[in-house]
This record gives C-alpha cells, structure tokens and sequence, in this order.
C-alpha cells in the first residue's frame, strides 16, 4: 500500500486550525475530502504537527496510505483541482510506509510578520500583526539570544497545552526588518510547546516597546511563569516555513536584529 508525502501550504485565515474537530472547518478535513474525492475511498492524513486557527503554512508536511496506484502528478496537481485556492499540494512523494512525519522530524523553521508602521495594511492584515508604535529592533535582537539554546520553555505555552515536558531546544533566531515597516521573526528549533512562537513573539514585542528589559527573558525561563511574559501574539502573523528531516539542513545557530537595505 503505497504512503504519499504531501508539502502544504495553505492560509490559515477561514479555518479552524489544522486538525479534526467537531466544530469548525479544518485543513485536514478539507484535504480528505479532496483525497477521498480523488482516490474513491476514504484516508486519513498524518501531519507533522498542528497549527492553530488563523495560523499559516508554507511547509505543512503530511503522510497517508491508499490502496489506490496514481502518478504523483494526481496527488499534486489534480488533489489541487479539487481543493480551495487557500490551500494547495506544493509537492508529492512516494515514501516508506514506516515514515512518520512527527517523529521523524528534526525541526521546525517558523516565521512571524509584524507591521511596524502608523498606518494599516489592508493587503497584509491576513498576514501580519499591526503595530503603530515604533519598535527598538536592537533590545529585541538582545532578547532574542536569550532564547537560544535548551530551557524549559513552562512560562512561554499556552495554558490548555498537554505536553508531558516543557523542555525545548531553540536553534535560531533571526529578527530582521524592512524599509516599509516590516519585521521578520524567523524561529528554528527542534520542537515547540502550544502557543510557543506566539508567546516569544509577544515578549519580544513588550521588550520593543520598553515594558520589559531584555535580561528579563532569562528571567522568565528560569521563573517559568507564564502570567509574567508578554500576550500570545495575534494568529494571522505566524507562518510554519518548513519542517526539517535527515535529508534536509539546518540553518546556523544565530540569534540578532538587521536592518535590510
């Protein structure tokens, strides 16, 4: 029975997160009714994680079996004949029935979009949390590497997280902004609690904007309080990029702030 590989991307903006739930339309459903539509019996797909409503992806990575033999090209460009144009198959492979997304997977690159600018984007608001005062990338950069490395991540999850431990390793991160206002919070790390990047995103902000000092992340891994770090930062700005296996690379270990050109 043959397992497909899918990479998704999809904006997260009308539905109810990734996974199965009894109220409210989800990607995953949307994507299995587009596959039993294609295959002519029902599958069930196995991700490489979950995204919360509103949340976006780029690298969405999924796994299911089917009796059924098709090209590839089925699973790719006729799958998306038959889904929403918010949600579309990047790629598609054959891969051992043993592949388990989740497991597998060493990493996850996340990104989140602020606008720092006075005035709304209509064309971004989908995409991007609007922030009319004026950010100090610097102290944020700082904040930032006190992130790096393994710590018990407790004050920075979302209070329904089930997650037997709270320990995680962040990789990298990178904050880099534009001349028209927008910044970049691009995260890597080997797993992430419910809510994580949200909560960081939210600290970094309170730093930005002087509420809070840059030595206090430190202070808060140690303390593991969630009710003392920043507001879990809006949905729309965060973005799955891509999730790393044994055949693909990390990027370096890096943590800072830049201005682009």
């Amino acid at each position: 029975m043959p397992s497909i590989k899918l990479i998704i991307e999809y904006d997260g903006t009308g539905y109810s997160g990734w996974q199965l739930q009894p109220n409210g339309v989800t990607i995953q459903e949307v994507l299995e009714g587009g596959l039993k539509e294609l295959l002519g019996e029902p599958v069930r797909l196995r991700s490489s994680g979950r995204t919360d409503a509103g949340v976006h992806a780029r690298g969405m990575v999924a796994v299911f079996s089917t009796s059924r033999s098709l090209p590839m090209a089925a699973y790719h460009h006729g799958l998306n004949n038959l889904i929403p144009p918010d949600i579309a198959i990047r790629s598609a492979q054959e891969v051992a029935d043993s592949f388990n997304p989740r497991a597998e997977a060493l990493g996850k690159l996340y990104r989140y979009t602020i606008l720092n600018a006075p005035t709304r984007s209509p064309l971004n608001r989908s995409a991007s949390w609007l922030i009319k005062e004026r950010l100090d990338l610097a102290a944020m950069g700082e904040a930032a590497a006190e992130f790096i490395g393994e710590h018990d991540f407790r004050a920075f999850q979302a209070a329904n997280c089930a997650a037997r431990s709270t320990v995680r390793r962040i990789t990298g991160m990178e904050i880099t902004a534009d001349r028209e206002g927008f910044i970049t919070i691009d995260v890597r790390g080997t797993g992430f609690l419910r809510n994580m990047v949200r909560i960081m995103v939210g600290t970094l902000v309170a730093v930005g904007q002087g509420r809070m000092a840059p030595g206090n992340v430190s202070q808060l891994l140690a303390v593991g309080e969630r009710s003392l770090a920043g507001s879990t930062a809006p949905p729309q700005g965060l973005c799955l990029i891509e999730v790393y296996y044994r055949e693909g690379t990390h990027s370096p270990v890096t943590a800072g702030a830049s201005l682009r050109p």
